[in-house]
This record gives C-alpha cells, sequence and structure tokens, in this order.
C-alpha cells in the first residue's frame, strides 16, 4: 500500500503558539530596541560635536552628560546656533531612547516576565530530557483523563495543548506542555515525539485527529499512535494514516452499557482491577527479553504462578499470534509478551525473579 501523503490544505484548529523564546519576548524586545536607540543617540552626537571641532573624549562626556540630564555644565562654550540645535536634537532623541529602554525593563518586570521565562526555559529543559515518554494531544475531557492516569501510573508524559484557558488548568496539574497545534510538525518536535514512546490523540476532531497521525507517522516511523476516533467511519482512514490503535469511545460506553445489563459482575471484576485506586490488583503486558530469565524456558517450566502468585492470562508471540488461554508447551522467545493478572507485589515479585 503507498504511503500516504500529508494534505496541503492548512487546518482549522487553533493557530500553533508555543511559548516564546527569551529573544521572542515583546518586553525583551523593547529593551533591545531601546538600548539600540540609547546608542545610535550617543553615535550621533559624538559625531556632530566632533565636528564642530571637540576632541573625541570631550563629546564622548558631553553627550553621556546631557542625555543623563545630570547638569554639570558644557565641556566647551554652547553659543552657536548649530551647536545649540544639535544639542537639543541629542536632548530630545536621548530621552526618547532612554525612556523606551525603560518602558521594556519595567514591562519586563511588572508582568513576571522573568518568573514566566525561569518556567517556561526549565520546561523546555525538562522536555528536552525526557525519552519513551507518551505525549498526548488535546487537554479536553479525554486527554485530561488520559494524562492523569498516565501521571498516576508514574509514566513521564507532555501535553500538547493550544488553548489558553486550558493551559492554566494543565499548570494546575504540574504536566510538562508546549502550548501550539499539534498538526504542525514543529509543535510536535517541540514535544519530542521523535524519541517518545507513545502519541495519544485526544481531539473531538476526526480531521485534526487524522492528520496529525499522517504527520506524526511521517516524523517518526517507530512511535506507537492511539487515535480517538468519534465517527466509525475514521476507523479506516486512521489505520491507513498510520495509527497503531483507535478507539472510539461512544463505542466503547455502548458495549459498557449493555455488558452492565447482561453482565454485572463480571463488568464490577474488571472495573476493580482496571481501578487501581480501588484494588491493589494490576493486569500489565510484560516483554520478553534475551537476557530475562524465562527466555527458552515454557510457562509449564517457568511455574510462575506458583513461585509468584500472578495469573498469566494470555501470551503475544513475536509473530503475532495471541494464545488465549496460553497452552504452556511453547518456549517464550525474545519478542513474545505475556498478559498478566495480580496483586502489585506479586508484579514486582515476577519481574524481580524472571527479570522481565
Amino acid at each position: 500500500m503507498p504511503k500516504p501523503e500529508i494534505p496541503t490544505s492548512t487546518s482549522t484548529s487553533t493557530p500553533r503558539r508555543v511559548f516564546p523564546t527569551f529573544w521572542q519576548r515583546r518586553s525583551v524586545r523593547r529593551m533591545v530596541g531601546g538600548i539600540v536607540g540609547v546608542f545610535l543617540v550617543i553615535i550621533f552626537g559624538v559625531v556632530g560635536y566632533v565636528a564642530q571641532g571637540w576632541t573625541l573624549f570631550d563629546a564622548f562626556y558631553m553627550v553621556v552628560i546631557t542625555m543623563s540630564t545630570v547638569g554639570y555644565g558644557e565641556v566647551h562654550p554652547v553659543i552657536t546656533s548649530a551647536m545649540r540645535a544639535h544639542t537639543m536634537m541629542v536632548i530630545g532623541l536621548g530621552s526618547v531612547a532612554v525612556a523606551y529602554m525603560l518602558a521594556g525593563f519595567v514591562q519586563f518586570l511588572a508582568e513576571g516576565e522573568i518568573q514566566t521565562l525561569l518556567g517556561h526555559q526549565r520546561m523546555r529543559r525538562q522536555i528536552d530530557q525526557l525519552s519513551e515518554h507518551t505525549i498526548v494531544a488535546g487537554f479536553g475531557r479525554v486527554g485530561m483523563l488520559v494524562a492523569e492516569d498516565l501521571r498516576a501510573a508514574g509514566l513521564p508524559l507532555v501535553v500538547i495543548e493550544p488553548l489558553d484557558e486550558r493551559i492554566a488548568e494543565i499548570e494546575r496539574h504540574g504536566l510538562l506542555y508546549v502550548q501550539g497545534d499539534a498538526t504542525e510538525e514543529q509543535v510536535l518536535d517541540d514535544a519530542g515525539l521523535c524519541r517518545a514512546k507513545t502519541l495519544v490523540t485526544a481531539l473531538p476532531s476526526d480531521a485534526e485527529t487524522v492528520f496529525i497521525t499522517l504527520t506524526a507517522r511521517q516524523m517518526a516511523p517507530e512511535v506507537t499512535i492511539v487515535a480517538r476516533a468519534e465517527q466509525p467511519s475514521t476507523l479506516k482512514k486512521l489505520r491507513q494514516a498510520g495509527a497503531n490503535h483507535v478507539v472510539l469511545p461512544s463505542a466503547i460506553g455502548a458495549r459498557r452499557i449493555v455488558s452492565l445489563l447482561t453482565n454485572p459482575s463480571a463488568v464490577e471484576f474488571t472495573e476493580l482491577v482496571t481501578r487501581r485506586s480501588h484494588l491493589a490488583i494490576e493486569m500489565d503486558e510484560l516483554p520478553i527479553r534475551e537476557e530475562s530469565n524465562l527466555h527458552g524456558k515454557t510457562l509449564r517450566d517457568a511455574n510462575i504462578g506458583r513461585r509468584t502468585g500472578v495469573i498469566v492470562i494470555a501470551i503475544k508471540r513475536a509473530d503475532g499470534r495471541l494464545e488465549f488461554p496460553p497452552t504452556g508447551d511453547e518456549p517464550f522467545a525474545p519478542g513474545d509478551n505475556i498478559v498478566v493478572l495480580g496483586r502489585r507485589d506479586n508484579l514486582d515479585e515476577l519481574r524481580k525473579q524472571y527479570d522481565v
């Protein structure tokens, strides 16, 4: 199947807005403009006085005391009309340049931009140091729940959100974030997509989700993409765009309602297992690596249940086969994954004993 091309049309989402760097900040640009203006006035003043026959040092001293309004008196008598006109121009231009520079400095302090700048720069460094993290695109209802659960599980994540009103909520949760449009390559790059393990698209717009998936798959071929879809017709498009998994919240909700009506006990048990805060039972998927103690052993020989108290529910083989329930006769090989169920301390014991 040919690789899909990224559409050239522009997205209708909120325009990208990434937190600015130091030199992009408005108050910093104003201060720099004021400083440049002060230097230009000094050069203009010195050149004018030197042209009137003054020495370079006398001219520079005259410009400094004139612009600073200290009133020490003229170095040489200012008697000609040309010299007086030049002095007045130095006073006027210098006052404007100094005032402009001071206004930028006051704005820099008054708006708390030092603290904001330091916080953003620190966040940039933290994001740049991340690897194998999860990127959550969108901090709406679904994105917020995903981010909260990932954080509760101790997994590193970065949120991408374009809307100003949601940034305060992200900061309140203490999450790393990039403010911008996730359909843009630069924003995904700022979030560390090429170093990330997983990208979760949690936006309510299927069109934006498809576009993000296309862009992300082109930038990071190895990243796992979990895409949210609103319409069943979008499933095929997201698969073709490169999504590894597609989730329809509405379909999941409908199935859960039916399950509650037909198999309430099974649903209650599943909720106990999946809600970590209610019961210390977890379901996990563990990979078999080359150095694992399970490498080359069968499930029967490993005797995981007796030694750790963990139940092996299924085995996902490296070639894609799923053994459910597992037979226990085929040796484990690198690339296989075991799906296990047990208490947290039992799972920790499994990881310790078998190095998985």
